[in-house]
Order: structure tokens, then sequence, then C-alpha cells
């Protein structure tokens, strides 16, 4: 079902100007109807605007006044906010895996020096400038740049990446591997690692079954300290 292009702003104003009854609201604006009951109560983290949805053409008054006469009452909204799509442009990244870009950028320039640096920024979603200056080694934190593959790090997917690889090797009249073992030495090492700390963590459990093990606290060590 359609829902207001702002959902708790248009609840604030239908609390503050309507009868209707807080099922009718969550439900016309797509919340639970304990978030009415905040907005209500004005227990909302912000004191929110109202937004007026009649004015914004989502919800005739005729269609308040039916719900406002009948408590069962649902109101159909006119038109839905318009889905805005991304075209054109670089990749949105998360804030969390923004810190990783130029690890995913040294690796690609590393095992992929064919692709260039306009298909590297929509791959991992960052400027020339960034690359350049990962290439000449004049970033201004490349002491602390290790490469790593940005399939792993989240950057981008497998399909996108080989779907590069492929267009540039093209362009650049190289030949594609049937298999190409540069992508192995990362993940490796990152399954290896994994492996043996599931398998540490498995023997630690065996060992407090049988009450072998007298300090929990050794359940929750690093193996790969000990």
């Amino acid at each position: 079902m359609a829902q207001p292009l702002m959902p708790h702003a248009t609840a604030s104003w239908m609390v503050d100007n309507t009868s209707l009854s807080f099922e009718q609201i969550a439900d016309f604006c797509g919340l639970h109807i304990l978030e009415i009951q905040a907005i209500a109560d004005d227990m909302a983290a912000t004191k929110l605007t109202g937004r007026d949805p009649v004015r914004t053409h989502e919800v005739t008054q005729d269609e308040i006044d039916k719900g406002q006469a009948d408590p069962n009452y649902r109101l159909q909204m006119i038109k839905g906010p318009e889905q805005v799509r991304r075209t054109k442009g670089p990749r949105y990244t998360p804030v969390s895996k923004r810190q990783d870009k130029p690890d995913g950028i040294a690796w690609i320039i590393r095992n992929h020096p064919e692709i260039t640096d306009g298909q590297i920024g929509l791959l991992i979603g960052t400027t020339r400038t960034t690359i350049a200056a990962i290439r000449d080694r004049s970033h201004w934190n490349i002491a602390n740049i290790t490469p790593k593959d940005p399939v792993t790090l989240g950057l981008t997917t497998q399909r996108e990446l080989d779907a590069a690889v492929a267009k540039a090797a093209k362009a650049a009249g190289i030949e594609p591997n049937q298999t190409d073992t540069r992508l192995e030495g990362d993940r490796e090492a990152l399954l290896v690692s994994l492996r043996a700390e599931r398998e540490q963590q498995a023997r630690d459990a065996e060992a407090a079954a049988r009450g072998e093990v007298t300090d929990v606290r050794a359940l929750f060590e690093d193996p790969f300290r000990r």
C-alpha cells in the first residue's frame, strides 16, 4: 500500500488536526500504533512539524471526513509519492564502509591495472582524485592502506567486478584468463582465519562440556593469542 512521503510528519498533522483514530492514522501512514501514541503524547525523540497531506495532494478532505465519521473506515491515498531512482552518478556507499574504500582501490590497482580510473570510480563509488593519489602514493593515509578485495569488503559485487575486468581486458586487447588466481590470496586467508576460529570455539565448547575449562573467560579469548 502507498504511504505518505513523510509518514511521521503526516501522522503528527493528523493527530493535531483531525479526530481520526490512532488505528486509522497508523494504517494510512504505515506506522505502528505505538508510534502514533508517542507522537500524540509528545514522546517522540524530536517535536515533529506536521505535514498536511491534503495540501500535498496525498488524500482528500472528503476521505478524512469519511474517516472521522466512521472509525472503521480506512483512508485511501490519492497517489503515492514518486520513487526517485538513481540512474547516474557514483555508487552510494554506507558510512561504515567508506573507510574501506582506499583498501579496495589499492587492491584493484595492484591486481587489475587494466581497469581505468573511471571504471574504478563506478565500482567503488569514489573520485578520480582519490584514485590518482593512491596510484602515485600521495594519499594522506597511504601508510595505512592495505590492498583488500573490494568484494570481500562489501564495496561491490563479484559480478560487477568480473564485468569491469572483462570490459577493461577487451579494451586493452588482453586475453581473459580462464582462471584468475589473483583473487584467491585475500579470500583464502580470510577463509582460513574464520575456519580456524570456528574450530577453536568448537574445541573450547567441548572442553567446557567435559568440565576441562575452569575459567569461563577462556571461551572468549582470541584463539590466535594462545
